[in-house]
């Protein structure tokens, strides 16, 4: 199953391992459900640096990209409870990206994921779209693989908020988002290593710079799960 949505929001943040069993009991048992009872949102995806180290990425499925800005999804950024409070400023390095889905083909669960995070080089944009859609498209029916999905940011125009502030200030952002998912991690790094390494990107349009990683499936759940 594709994307449930025209939009994501992608994160990508750092968790230092004495904090991790709490983070991810809250993440599970409060978050996950907070913003899955939210308008709009259809699935959330927790997974963890498959390569060792503190790295954690997060993608919420929505809708729209309008439910970024929504009236209860702000409300919710702006009211953290005490849990949220708590946590928040334990999630470091913070990138979040508010996204529109350009292509998304096969699942978007799986228990790996090969995440980059790239940007077009100046001019290229058409270019990088038009060389990504493609690859998209050869890729997921490869042995190993179950989808991939693009996705652009586009920040939307509302003030800092208050889990923010707490993190400590605004956010960075990924320009672009390649999700690739599969079920099997020799494949995914072999990707990245290869037709999917930097040098490859660039010569389809991307700037040099591209940031990568391989993550495994902690939490995947819909609406429904969360009842």
């Amino acid at each position: 199953m594709s994307l449930l949505g025209s939009a994501c929001l992608a994160m990508w943040w750092d968790m230092a391992a004495d904090m991790r069993p709490e983070f991810e009991h809250w993440h599970s048992h409060e978050h996950f459900p907070e913003r899955l009872a939210l308008p709009g949102f259809r699935r959330a995806s927790r997974w963890t640096s498959a390569t060792g180290g503190e790295g954690v990425f997060v993608m919420y499925e929505l809708e729209s990209w309008a439910m970024l800005s929504s009236p209860a999804y702000l409300a919710s950024l702006n009211a953290p409870s005490p849990w949220s409070t708590k946590l928040m400023p334990h999630h470091r390095h913070m990138v979040r990206s508010q996204c529109h889905v350009l292509e998304s083909r096969g699942a978007a669960v799986a228990r790996q994921a090969l995440t980059l995070r790239l940007s077009p080089a100046g001019g290229r944009d058409a270019d990088l779209l038009h060389a990504l859609k493609t690859r998209a498209a050869d890729l997921v029916a490869l042995p190993g693989l179950a989808g991939v999905h693009l996705l652009r940011h586009q920040a939307p125009a509302i003030a800092e908020t208050t889990e923010q502030k707490i993190r400590g200030g605004a956010d960075q952002g990924a320009d672009w988002v390649l999700v690739v998912c599969g079920y099997e991690a020799a494949v995914l790094d072999a990707l990245a290593q290869g037709p999917l390494n930097e040098d490859a990107l660039v010569a389809l349009g991307a700037r040099p710079g591209v940031v990568g990683g391989r993550y495994a499936l902690s939490l995947s759940g819909t609406p429904g799960d969360m009842r």
